[in-house]
């Protein structure tokens, strides 16, 4: 029951993430029309229509901060971090559970220091009702919140991982690095 509700919390941070590039891509779509068409009317001596979004890059910006950090646990999961396997493949398969099992914790209390810091900024601009700097005038802890999710799916994902070490099971991660044949070094 616990695997199925912590697998759909991953996959929701993947849905989650690609709904924001998919917003990212619209919204530089509309302004790229924007563009084409008070180009054309300009061309047919017509007035431009002035279809732009205020604030784009700024609201792309956090749209894809969002996007990274809602992925990351399902990254991990999936086997799409980037890991350094080659002391763990030369060493016996009980050093390399170790191995991994340091790298784990140590990944988990980065992630903690990395989590706790971002709730202080984002319960601080809550607080003192901090907004972005560009035209549109965003609150800070929107975006901010989104990375606390986001960092908060990857903390329970790291801890996942390292219960499922601990069982003595093999970590998803590394399952799928397996099943993409990234062993022995290749």
């Amino acid at each position: 029951m616990l695997r199925g509700l912590l697998d759909r919390l991953y996959a929701a941070g993947f849905v989650l993430a690609a709904l924001a590039l998919v917003t990212i891509a619209g919204l530089v779509l509309v302004q790229v029309l924007g563009r084409v068409i008070d180009k054309t009317l300009l061309a047919i001596g017509q007035e431009p229509v002035g279809i732009a979004i205020t604030s784009l890059s700024e609201l792309g910006g956090f749209l894809f901060v969002g996007a990274v950090f809602l992925a990351l646990a399902g990254t991990l999961r999936s086997g799409g971090h980037v890991r350094v396997t080659l002391l763990i493949h030369s060493v016996p398969p009980s050093a390399a559970r170790m191995l991994s099992g340091v790298a784990l914790l140590l990944a988990l209390g980065l992630c903690s220091f990395a989590l706790y810091s971002a709730g202080v900024q984002a319960r601080d601009s809550w607080a003192f009702n901090a907004v972005s700097f560009g035209m549109a005038k965003f609150p800070l802890w929107v975006p901010q919140t989104v990375m606390v999710v986001g960092l908060g799916l990857f903390w329970v994902a790291l801890l996942d991982e390292f219960v499922t070490l601990l069982r003595g099971s093999v970590p998803s991660f590394q399952q799928a690095e397996d099943g993409k044949g990234v062993q022995d070094g290749h």
